[in-house]
C-alpha cells in the first residue's frame, strides 16, 4: 500500500518516528538505527511496511530497504512479531543480522532485549533453511531464486549467503564478490566491500 514516506520529521521517541507528509503526520514504528539517522524538522524518507492483523493496523518505517527487507523476513518466522523484529534490528545492522544467520551466531540475536535462546535458534534455523532452498523474499517482495549451499568453512559461500539474506540476487552477488581478496579479509570485511561495490554500481 505504501512503498515509502517522504516528508519532514515531526516527532521522535524510542521506536517511533512521525513524518509529516503534506500536513499529515504518519506514525512509523521503527528501530534505534533508523531513529539515529533522523533529526527533528529535517527531511526524511522511510521505506514502509503496513502490518495488519485483526484489530492491529500499524505502519513501520526504515531508513534503508535492507533494514525493511530484514524486518519482513524476521516477522515471517513463526513466533517473531514486529516488536521482537524491531528489537533485533536495533541491536544488529542488516549486514550483522545476515552474518549471524549464516554463521549460526545466537549471541548476536539474544543481545536484543526480550530475545531468548529459543527464538534466536528458530530464527537461524528457519531463515538458513529458506536460504538454502532459495526461498527468501527480497526487499522488492520477489523470491530469491537459486539455492545457495551454506558451507561454514568457505568464506565466499558465507558472504554470498549473507548478501542473499539482504535481498541480492545470485548474479549481483557473484559480480560484487569478484576481485575481493576472499582469503585475507574477514567475512564482515568481505560483505562490507561487496555492499560498497553494489551501492556504487
Amino acid at each position: 500500500m505504501f512503498y515509502y514516506l517522504s516528508g519532514t520529521v515531526a516527532h521522535l521517541e524510542p521506536y517511533l518516528a512521525v513524518v509529516d507528509c503534506g500536513g499529515v503526520g504518519y506514525a512509523c514504528r521503527t528501530t534505534g538505527h533508523t531513529i539515529s539517522k533522523l533529526s527533528m524538522g529535517k527531511a526524511a524518507k522511510l521505506y514502509t511496511h503496513l502490518y495488519v492483523r485483526e484489530d492491529i493496523f500499524e505502519l513501520y518505517g526504515f531508513a534503508s530497504e535492507g533494514e525493511l527487507g530484514c524486518f519482513r523476513m524476521l516477522i515471517g518466522v513463526s513466533g517473531v512479531g514486529p516488536k521482537a523484529a524491531l528489537a533485533i534490528l536495533s541491536s544488529n545492522s542488516p549486514e550483522g543480522l545476515a552474518m549471524a544467520i549464516v554463521s549460526g551466531n545466537e549471541k548476536a540475536l539474544t543481545s536484543a532485549p526480550g530475545i531468548g535462546k529459543k527464538i534466536a535458534q528458530r530464527i537461524i534455523l528457519e531463515l538458513k533453511d529458506k536460504l538454502a532452498k532459495g526461498q527468501l523474499a527480497t526487499t522488492g517482495g520477489e523470491t530469491f531464486s537459486g539455492a545457495i549451499t551454506i558451507i561454514p568453512e568457505n568464506k565466499a559461500s558465507e558472504a554470498a549467503a549473507a548478501l542473499a539474506v539482504l535481498g541480492y540476487s545470485q548474479s549481483e552477488t557473484a559480480a560484487a564478490l569478484k576481485g575481493i581478496d576472499l582469503d585475507s579479509l574477514t567475512l564482515e570485511e568481505i560483505v562490507k566491500q561487496a555492499l560498497k561495490k553494489m551501492i556504487k554500481g
